[in-house]
């Protein structure tokens, strides 16, 4: 596979083969596993939102640092339960959903990955995986880190963009910029205007090209690093 191809960058494009010789020719260092949401994100956004952010970051990372750097699938169903009156949204348990995430991270791992990024999209899914990570780590004593994209935006270029000064929130204006300038379509502006919290008014398609930026180039950082050796998940030594 061509590697300026876009499809280069996913997993699931390539056939065995040319995932196999990628693989034995070393060439693939590093491996992001998107997990985010699929919810009701206010009367304006679409309910793709948590999915579309995480991948459109993911993929912008891959083709920066490519050739080394592949997408898999994301898990765009995550734990909504916090949302579940509102029609529409998917929601997993915190067990079903750590269990199908694990088995992707094990797969991941027998496929030659030894550093492995899950990079989150919602904020539902934060608090179970910290619960589970030592587990994950002992487990496969690999180089494995989760992270949410969004704390990797500098709070510099936050406050320079933010006009709340608030993020990530629910559908407010960091998420509402997002989605301005990356996936304009996904954004309706007459229920913007209509709804009662007005706090989405505040986002901007500029604000949210300069935060997107910044938050890809801080997460090639951090995977050039983990590539590189210097930043490595610590084991938690198992209990005597």
């Amino acid at each position: 596979m061509p590697e300026s191809s876009p499809n280069a960058l996913l997993l699931h494009k390539h056939t065995r083969r040319e995932f196999r010789e990628r693989m034995q020719a070393g060439e693939l260092k590093a491996c992001i596993i998107p997990v985010a949401a699929t919810e009701q994100h206010l009367e304006h956004l679409a309910m793709e939102h948590d999915w579309a952010s995480v991948m459109h970051v993911s993929l912008e990372v891959a083709r920066r640092l490519q050739p080394q750097v592949i997408v898999a699938p994301a898990m765009n169903i995550g734990i909504s339960e916090h949302h579940m009156r509102h029609i529409g949204t998917l929601s997993a348990l915190p067990g079903s959903w750590l269990g199908v995430l694990f088995d992707t991270i094990r797969s991941m791992h027998h496929a030659g990955f030894k550093n492995i990024l899950v990079l989150n999209g919602h904020g539902g899914n934060i608090a179970p995986c910290q619960g589970i990570w030592p587990q994950f780590l002992q487990r496969l004593e690999i180089n494995l880190h989760f992270e949410s994209y969004w704390d990797h935006l500098p709070e510099e270029v936050a406050k320079k963009h933010l006009k709340t000064g608030a993020w990530p929130g629910h559908a407010q204006e960091f998420e509402t910029a997002f989605a301005l300038a990356a996936f304009p379509e996904n954004v309706r502006h007459d229920a913007m205007r209509d709804q009662p919290d007005k706090t989405p008014l505040e986002g901007s398609a500029e604000a949210g090209r300069a935060m997107i930026e910044a938050i890809v180039e801080a997460l090639c950082g951090f995977v050039r690093g983990m590539i590189d050796g210097k930043n490595v998940a610590a084991i938690p030594p198992f209990m005597p």
